[in-house]
């Protein structure tokens, strides 16, 4: 993918969170099984780093269940991070804090404040970033932060389950690419949104739709080995697929 197409649909994504990130929040105040399910795999103590935290609902989870040690949730979105609880934490043995960055540039990992995370969540994050390229920095980036028995849980859309996002696929022409520009999976879906009273807003994001051999390629080239994986969310329980990944 050229440089500017992907910078493009960075963009792009940012403005939807920008727009909407409020109201995204308001839809998301619940976690979904799927990470739940991840949370009961992953040791009840350590230093966890939440890549992609938007709202801060996994903390939430965590400080629920009794979580011991460190968390430290990212996201890029300011807008996003506005609903992050900023006193979570009231026991002594589990703090949680939330910091904006973007996992996009190459710099978001430089003022972490430990070296290495003994669990690491990157839930619905890897399919906003365009480009191969992208992804592999990312997670490369992340294989130096793990912790040697460390666990890396991901997840990513597989849309293709559910008619309803499908029928919100929009045309690249909409916004001026073509499927030319993009690689195979690459989609453009909208998302829609109204307050009681007030007209339906219309948001569009870029999203990427994994197949497992991409993700077991990505794996293997990143430094990882695939343990487990599952599916869950949605109706029929296969809007997400979820993989834990280590050191490999």
């Amino acid at each position: 993918m050229k440089p500017e197409t992907s910078a493009f649909l960075l963009d792009l994504n940012r403005r939807f969170y920008r727009d909407f990130g409020r109201a995204f929040a308001a839809t998301r105040r619940r976690v979904q099984p799927g990470v739940m399910n991840a949370i009961e795999r992953l040791p009840g103590v350590g230093n966890w780093l939440d890549l992609g935290c938007g709202s801060g609902e996994l903390a939430r989870s965590l400080d629920r269940a009794g979580y011991r040690g460190r968390y430290l949730g990212i996201d890029s979105s300011a807008e996003l991070l506005a609903e992050a609880p900023p006193d979570l934490a009231v026991r002594s043995d589990f703090s949680a804090i939330f910091r904006q960055a973007d996992l996009a540039k190459s710099d978001w990992a430089e003022s972490l404040p430990l070296k290495t995370w003994e669990a690491i969540t990157c839930f619905a994050v890897l399919h906003h970033m365009p480009g191969i390229e992208l992804r592999t920095r990312l997670l490369q980036q992340i294989r130096l932060l793990l912790a040697e028995e460390g666990r890396l849980v991901h997840s990513v859309w597989q849309f293709q389950h559910s008619p309803r996002l499908l029928e919100r696929r929009i045309p690249w022409e909409r916004v001026g690419l073509s499927t030319l520009d993009l690689e195979e999976g690459d989609t453009l879906l909208d998302w829609r949104y109204a307050l009681p009273g007030q007209p339906e807003q219309v948001g569009l994001r870029y999203v990427h739709l994994f197949t497992q051999k991409e993700l077991a390629d990505l794996a293997t080239a990143c430094g990882f080995e695939i343990l487990d994986e599952y599916e869950s969310d949605g109706a029929g329980g296969r809007l997400g697929l979820y993989q834990i990944w280590a050191c490999g």
